[in-house]
Parts: structure tokens; C-alpha cells; sequence
């Protein structure tokens, strides 16, 4: 008897949570705890057949695969799919100004430089501003930058592929020494075998 009247208050007390809604929320909030990932990678329109590129303010869908200015740093900015994407080679962060323009700025801190990474049913990623709903990233054949207000998230001009960037390494070959800290696998190592020879004797 206890145990039913303990079930039926417990069920009052607790609805179930809208999953969804939580990650929708979350997914709005800038995530201040886990550690920021930032993937390198190249970005193929699927119009122009070239990658984006960031040059100063320029922004076009012109490099060739490989090319410096295509390799881009891609900054997760929340639990969900925000990201912020900044060329390697000139620093600057992909941004979208009020009229729809796609241009390259120094600081990616505001909320016209983030971007929501759309996975879509043919395997390409769409890229939407957080800050203007509905507005996508775009290229023509050439190119060049679509004015956002007139992209669609099925048109072909919003599609990109990301691709690992096949260039020449940095010059000074810092970066990936902290990439992959090959120290930390034979201490690891060594005590597992310690532990065996342990047990087995």
C-alpha cells in the first residue's frame, strides 16, 4: 500500500521533460562551460565547385582546394550546432552584416558572426545566421556572395561540403604539437602492463 501511494505522488510531482525544448534552449545559450572544439576544415560550394575563402573583408567562393586562405578554423560556440568560422590565414571571423552581405570581420564576438551548422537530407551542411533567422550563406557559380535575404535553405547556392584541407602544413610547425600530446601513451601503457603482471603473478 505504501509503495503505490509513494508511485502516484511521484508521477504528479515530476512531468516529464520536453526534451526538445531543452535543447532548443541550450542550444541558444552560449556554452561558457565545456571546452570550445575548433575543427580546421575547407568549405566546397556546391555551385561555384571552389571553397570559401576569407581575405580581409572579402569573403568569395573562389580558392582553389588547398589553397591558404580556404583553410578555416571552425569554433563550436554551444551544446548545439553554433559555430563560428574564422579563416586561418587572415584571422577573421565569417560574418553577416544587416543587409545580408556575408564579410569578414576581426572580432567574431557578436551574434551576426555566428552561424548554425544545418545538416540537410542530401548530406550537405547549410549554414544559418543566429542572428537573422532564415538567412543562409550563399554563393553563386562565380562565387560570389548571395545577398542572405534571398536564400532558402533547399536552394543549391546554400549547400557546402566540408572537406579536410589537403594544404601544405603551417610553416612554423607549432600548432600541432598541442593537437596530439604523444607523452601522455606510454606512461599509460606501462601501468597497464604492471597491473597485469601483477594479477597473473
Amino acid at each position: 500500500m505504501g509503495t503505490r501511494s509513494f508511485h502516484s505522488h511521484d508521477g504528479e510531482n515530476h512531468p516529464s521533460p520536453n526534451f526538445n525544448q531543452y535543447v532548443r534552449t541550450q542550444g541558444a545559450v552560449t556554452d561558457q562551460l565545456s571546452r570550445r572544439q575548433v575543427r580546421v576544415y575547407q568549405l566546397y560550394s556546391r555551385t561555384s565547385g571552389k571553397h570559401v575563402q576569407i581575405q580581409g573583408k572579402r569573403v568569395t567562393a573562389t580558392a582553389e582546394d588547398g589553397n591558404m586562405y580556404a583553410r578555416l578554423f571552425v569554433e563550436t560556440d554551444t551544446f548545439g550546432s553554433r559555430v563560428r568560422i574564422r579563416g586561418a590565414e587572415s584571422g577573421r571571423y565569417l560574418c553577416m552584416n544587416r543587409k545580408g552581405k556575408l564579410i569578414g570581420k576581426p572580432s567574431g564576438r557578436s551574434r551576426d558572426c555566428i552561424f548554425t551548422e544545418i545538416v540537410l537530407e542530401n548530406n550537405y551542411t547549410a549554414f544559418q545566421n543566429a542572428k537573422y533567422e532564415g538567412w543562409y550563406v550563399a554563393f553563386t557559380r562565380k562565387g560570389r556572395p548571395i545577398k542572405a535575404s534571398r536564400t532558402r535553405e533547399n536552394q543549391r547556392e546554400v549547400h557546402f561540403i566540408k572537406r579536410l584541407h589537403t594544404g601544405p602544413p603551417p610553416f612554423p610547425n607549432t600548432d600541432q604539437s598541442k593537437h596530439f600530446e604523444f607523452i601522455r601513451f606510454p606512461s599509460t601503457r606501462r601501468a597497464k602492463r604492471n597491473r597485469k603482471s601483477r594479477t597473473s603473478s
